[in-house]
This record gives structure tokens, C-alpha cells and sequence, in this order.
């Protein structure tokens, strides 16, 4: 493998060259960047603020709100100046930090949907030793390991892509520097990149996959062993949120990434894209608060401390 010397920078084609449509698309997007910032920065100043959701399970949604808040503004403002602009043009180190960052966000976003698994299966299945099983010190260092597997996986996929040669096309049809775009304008021989990405992404989403399906096993065990209507209901109300944020995530992950690359399909993938990299971090914010008691309770009673709402 060389170093790319033949191209200094890549042209973003994005979703369409309509200018019309770009128009509307800016207005879009834009309506959807601001209301993805507003959500997960809220949600996290929420958790920082409210004393009483300094628990494990909201220091691992104010982790996932970041990430969220980060993969969105990655992507996002760049998008919005390209659809305004005619040279839609992003530098070679540009690209490679988009990359980077893209893939440490959407990589630690997968570790912490574990990890939000594995501390509901330790609140159900033992609450009285919750506290202890997952202290701060257990938390916190699984939202930096996820972090920190992200970067390693972002590192590894970043120097091998933009080690390649990329003297057939600067032009990348896609809405952002992915892995797949770049490697089907490049002129070296791939098979070892696309080797390593099938690899590490099927591997961490095996591994992801079965910590959550075993820990909702244990969880599904135990609740068919309450005997508490209620409590059902209210078990059911908090994973249910975080299974529909897995369901989202992994279903679009799985289908973009872990599959031959006779499949791949440019303007399929790009809208795919566009709802895993812009969509999910504008609707985990809705997700996780709007059917989570605690959350709407904390927003209440910040309501009542800084406007003086009586409710």
C-alpha cells in the first residue's frame, strides 16, 4: 500500500444536483441538525443538572446523547454548506477527519447500546445489588472503554483507506467520506480494506448483538417471575425505549456495512446513510425521553425552578 499522492482533495456529490431541491433540503436538514442539537445537548444538560438522574443508566443516555450530538455535527453542517455552495469540495484531511469521527461515534455508539443492556439486565435481575455491581467506577469506565474502541476502530479503518491510491476519481457519491464511497474510487486493490471492514464490523456487531440478546434473556426470566402487574409495565417501559433505539441502529448498520460488495448500491446506500448518520441522532433524543417518566419528571421540576410553572 502507498501513499495517496494523486488526489489533495474529493468532491462531495450528495444526495442531488437539483438546485431547487437542494434549496428544500437545506431547509431540511438544517430544521433537523437544530433539533438534534437541541435534544441531546438538552438531554445532557438535564442529567448534569438533575440531581436525581445521577444514576448509571442516565450517565449512559447522556454518553449516547453525546455521541449522537457529535455524529450529527460531523456530517451535518457540511452537508448544508454543500447544498449551497457549487464547489462542493472537502480537503484530503478533511475527508480523513470526517471519516474518523464518523466512525468513532457511530463504533461507540453500538459499545454503549451494550452496555445500556447489560446495566437494565443488572437493575432487574439483582436491584438490591445494583448500587454495588455498577458503581461509578464501573459506568464510567464502560462509557471510556466505548469510547475508547471507537477511536481504536476509527484509527485502524482511517489509515488503511486513506493509504490508498486515489488516482481514478476525486469524486465521492456519497453525502459524506464513508469507507465503501472512497473504496470504490480508489485504483489500488481493496480486497484487504474491504477484508478488514467486513471483520471488524461484523465482529463487534456479533458481540454487541448477543451481550444485548443475553441480557434481555435474563431480563424476559425475570420478568415472567414477578408477580407485580406493575412492575411488569414499568420494566417493559424502560427497555422498551432501548430496544427500539437497537433495533434502529443495528438494523441499518447491518445493512449498510456486513454484506458482499457486489450489492452495494450508491444511490441506496447514500439515503440509508443519510437516516443512520442524521436521522437516529435526532430521534434517540424522542426515544429515550418522551416515554421516560424520570426524564419528563426532571423537565418538569426544572420548569418549576427557572420559570416558576406550576403544574
Amino acid at each position: 500500500m502507498k501513499n495517496t499522492t494523486e488526489a489533495t482533495t474529493f468532491i462531495l456529490k450528495g444526495l442531488t444536483d437539483n438546485s431547487e431541491l437542494q434549496i428544500i433540503l437545506f431547509f431540511l436538514f438544517l430544521a433537523i441538525y437544530l433539533f438534534t442539537l437541541m435534544g441531546n445537548v438538552g438531554l445532557i444538560a438535564l442529567v448534569i443538572g438533575d440531581p436525581q438522574l445521577h444514576t448509571p443508566m442516565y450517565c449512559f443516555l447522556s454518553g449516547l446523547s453525546s455521541v449522537d450530538a457529535g455524529y450529527s455535527s460531523d456530517i451535518t453542517p457540511n452537508m448544508l454548506v454543500d447544498f449551497m455552495s457549487k464547489n462542493k469540495i472537502i480537503s484530503f484531511h478533511g475527508c480523513a477527519a470526517q471519516m474518523f469521527l464518523a466512525i468513532t461515534f457511530g463504533t461507540t455508539e453500538g459499545f454503549l447500546l451494550a452496555a445500556m443492556a447489560y446495566d437494565r439486565y443488572v437493575a432487574i435481575h439483582n436491584p438490591l445489588m445494583y448500587a454495588v455491581s455498577m458503581s461509578p467506577r464501573v459506568y464510567v469506565s464502560l462509557i471510556i472503554a466505548s469510547y475508547a474502541g471507537g477511536i481504536l476502530l476509527a484509527v485502524v479503518h482511517t489509515v488503511t483507506t486513506f493509504s490508498l491510491s486515489f488516482c481514478r476519481s476525486n469524486e465521492i457519491r456519497h453525502i459524506f467520506c464513508d469507507i465503501r464511497p472512497l473504496l470504490a474510487i480508489s485504483c489500488s486493490d481493496t480486497y484487504v480494506n474491504e477484508l478488514l471492514l467486513f471483520f471488524f464490523v461484523s465482529s463487534i456487531e456479533l458481540v454487541t448483538i448477543l451481550i444485548i440478546l443475553v441480557s434481555y434473556a435474563f431480563i424476559l426470566l425475570s420478568i415472567l417471575k414477578m408477580n407485580s402487574v406493575e412492575g411488569r409495565r414499568k420494566v417493559f417501559s424502560t427497555c422498551g425505549a432501548h430496544l427500539t433505539g437497537v433495533l434502529i441502529f443495528y438494523g441499518t448498520i447491518l445493512f449498510m456495512y456486513v454484506r458482499p460488495s457486489s450489492s452495494y448500491s450508491l444511490e441506496r446506500d447514500m439515503i440509508v446513510s443519510s437516516f443512520y448518520t442524521i436521522g437516529i441522532p435526532m430521534l434517540n433524543p424522542i426515544i429515550y425521553s418522551l416515554r421516560n417518566k424520570d426524564v419528563k419528571e426532571a423537565m418538569r421540576r426544572v420548569l418549576r425552578k427557572k420559570f416558576h410553572i406550576k403544574y
